[in-house]
């Protein structure tokens, strides 16, 4: 299994492959087309992510010791920014992903391409992972 640094640094590689901008938003939408349904069951106030302009449902659960997360949005771009922090977090150890910086946030300059309430959207959708994650590492318990 890929680490969290190892999968932050595919993305920052495939992100060196668009010239603007503009190709970049598009290929953070593309992703966000790619993640798997999240079943509509988990489409409920439990699930919603707060803080975030755009409705964003998140689902955690555990597996041998590592966590894995489904999530939707109602928006097509910001699906595609859950879809990033979903590819590079899915599959790790709860530790992993409660400690995660996440520089390649920065390093494809998402941060400094979108506006302060989404900014903020992005921030909770990070607290959110990480919240399940210590509750993980210090429970056992599903989200």
């Amino acid at each position: 299994m890929e680490t969290i640094a190892e999968r932050e640094h595919e993305i920052i590689t495939d992100f060196g492959l668009f010239d603007t901008w503009e190709e970049k938003y598009q290929y953070i939408i593309e992703l966000g087309q790619k993640l798997p349904p999240l079943d509509n069951r988990y489409h409920d106030d439990a699930h919603k992510i707060k803080g975030c302009q755009s409705s964003v449902w998140l689902r955690c659960h555990e597996t041998d010791g590592r966590i894995y997360f489904e999530a939707d949005s109602d928006s097509t771009f910001v699906k595609g920014e859950i879809a990033l922090l979903v590819n590079v977090l899915s599959g790790q150890r709860p530790a992993d992903v409660a400690s995660a910086e996440l520089g390649f946030i920065d390093a494809i300059g998402l941060r400094q391409h979108i506006a302060v309430t989404r900014a903020n959207g992005l921030a909770s959708m990070i607290r959110q992972m990480k919240t399940y994650a210590i509750a993980f590492e210090s429970t056992g318990g599903g989200a």
